[in-house]
């Protein structure tokens, strides 16, 4: 295997009697190099909107998110939960209860998620870094009610950030029958008024469908005693996410469901991570291609060698060391294109990551982010390396094969 390898490396680093094996030789190394440099590049853009999208959504969900298998809603006070309330990896809860309702004012409606939170609901997330005017998360006063909404939703209804005239809820009675001669009487009415509070989670489920509303006030609109519809935790400062979900589960058992971030958007993510998956496809497919420069190279290499060959042979060289040559041959090939391709990919992420050259502005839109985000992941890399050499060692294993056997054959004769 050294003789091979030592034999394999001189015929890669020397110059061939033909020059265009030469040049064939050089596009085999910049196919591979510039094809693993798209799957760097690629993914980890991908790996960069992924973050962003998750970094969005975590001003509104929490780190873990508890909710009730069997049903919208459960009981605070159920036994189980004593565990949580108690639980010394836990450094706040806050309970929430949220339907749908109709939201009307000055004669505009629409369909919203109101969202019912407790006093610590600021607590357990970033809320307070996308609000927007008075910016102060305040929910009610002995007064009266407030109520914070999403961006999209105060372009809908027509409010403006502060308005004066309070927003009418309307939820339909759950312990009552339709009155068909008056429907009225079948909804229970609420009241929210402007705190000059909104939020903007750049997320239209969110901010196109969400109010944010005092938990009060949706039990009294929901008709709720002690229920709610999920607890939302945060974890003190260097505990295990992934751990905790696990002893709660162990803890709360089948009647409840434990989600971690992820889980609580799966769609959002299952999507992106299909769309990643797909671009990995399509990638590999373009190094697929990029790889018959490889077969031609090695064919071409083969045939330059003939003499050398012929004179391996004389020496008592076997067909088996003959063909792990121009195999090695092949796999430097694979192995300079890979490293050259992960080496400038990752350089140019870190240029986009430093500098940001490429703008998602350039063309006058605006969008959250002024340029493409990155963001390097180390599985991914190590993926890529996996997935090109495999794809290079299969690309040379044939025509090494075919025409050293033939060769040797020729020769023989």
């Amino acid at each position: 295997m050294k003789l091979a390898f030592y034999i394999a490396k001189r015929y890669f680093f020397s110059k061939k009697k033909h020059n265009a094996i030469n040049i064939i030789s050089g596009i085999s190394v910049c196919g591979v190099s510039l094809a693993t440099i798209a799957l760097v590049c690629t993914l980890s853009v991908f790996n960069g909107f992924q973050d962003m999208v998750a970094h969005f959504f975590t001003a509104f969900d929490p780190e873990i998110k508890i909710i009730s298998r069997k049903g919208k809603v459960f009981d605070e006070r159920d036994s189980l939960l004593l565990s949580i309330y108690n639980n010394p990896s836990i450094s706040t809860y806050s309970k929430t209860l949220e339907d749908k309702a109709v939201v009307e004012y000055n004669g505009r409606q629409t369909v919203a998620v109101i969202k019912g939170v407790d006093e610590q609901f600021n607590k357990v997330n970033a809320i307070d870094s996308v609000l927007y005017g008075n910016q102060d998360f305040i929910l009610e006063d002995p007064i009266v009610q407030y109520g914070i909404m999403g961006i999209e939703l105060v372009s809908v209804l027509g409010t403006g950030i502060k308005f004066i005239d309070p927003l009418k809820v309307h939820a339909p009675k759950r312990l009552s029958r339709v009155n068909m001669a008056n429907p009225a009487t079948s909804f229970n009415t609420e009241y929210l008024y402007s705190s000059g509070t909104v939020f903007e989670v750049n997320q239209q489920p969110y901010d196109g469908q969400y109010i944010i509303a005092p938990l009060s006030f949706a039990r009294n609109l929901f008709q709720y005693n002690h229920e709610v519809s999920a607890l939302e935790l945060k974890l003190k400062r260097g505990k295990s996410v992934d751990r905790v979900i696990k002893q709660l589960r162990k803890e709360l058992g089948p009647d409840f469901i434990v989600q971690n971030r992820n889980e609580q958007q799966e769609d959002v993510f299952k999507i992106m991570e299909v769309e990643k998956l797909i671009s990995y496809f399509f990638l590999t497919f373009i190094l697929i291609i990029a790889s018959f420069n490889i077969i031609g190279s090695l064919s071409m290499l083969i045939l330059d060698k003939k003499s050398d060959v012929k004179t391996l042979q004389n020496l008592g060289a076997s067909p088996r060391l003959i063909a792990a040559i121009f195999l090695m041959e092949g796999r430097l090939i694979t192995l300079f294109g890979a490293i050259t391709g992960i080496f400038i990919g990752l350089l140019l992420c870190f240029i986009q990551i430093k500098f940001g050259i490429l703008s998602l502005n350039s063309m006058g839109n605006s969008f959250v982010v002024d340029a493409y985000p990155v963001s390097v992941h180390f599985i991914d890399i190590l993926l890529i390396l996996i997935t090109v050499i495999v794809v290079g060692f299969v690309a040379t294993w044939y025509p090494v094969r075919y025409f050293t056997k033939r060769l040797i054959k020729q020769n023989s004769n």
